[in-house]
């Protein structure tokens, strides 16, 4: 027996077992949900792509500018100072190596 027609009477039996056929909805819904979900993601993805600029000619960034026109460019970070508390106790990590459980001393 070739391979050949091992595999035209393994394709050719009819499907046998009580439990035949009862994932085909489920996988069904599953692979439905999935094309959804990529042809949602098919349809940003080409929306945000109509929004670059023709060309990246640093020679003329005039279009570049266009498109980045809402960015706030003058921003500055904000200095955060640490308390007492937290500044004493990375002190205390920094020398000892450790961290001290609070109301144990």
């Amino acid at each position: 027996m070739t391979l050949g027609t091992l595999a035209v009477e393994v394709l050719a039996q009819e499907p046998a077992g009580p439990e035949f056929g009862k994932a085909s909805p489920v996988g069904l819904a599953i692979v439905l949900v999935l094309l959804a979900a990529i042809a949602l993601l098919i349809w940003n993805m080409n929306k945000r792509l109509s929004n670059l600029p023709e060309t990246f000619d640093t020679n003329s960034p005039e279009a570049d500018q266009a498109v980045d026109e809402g960015t706030d460019r003058g921003a500055t970070t904000v200095d955060i100072t640490k308390t007492d508390e937290t500044s004493a106790e990375t002190d205390e990590v920094e020398k000892n190596g450790r961290r001290s459980t609070p109301g144990k001393n």
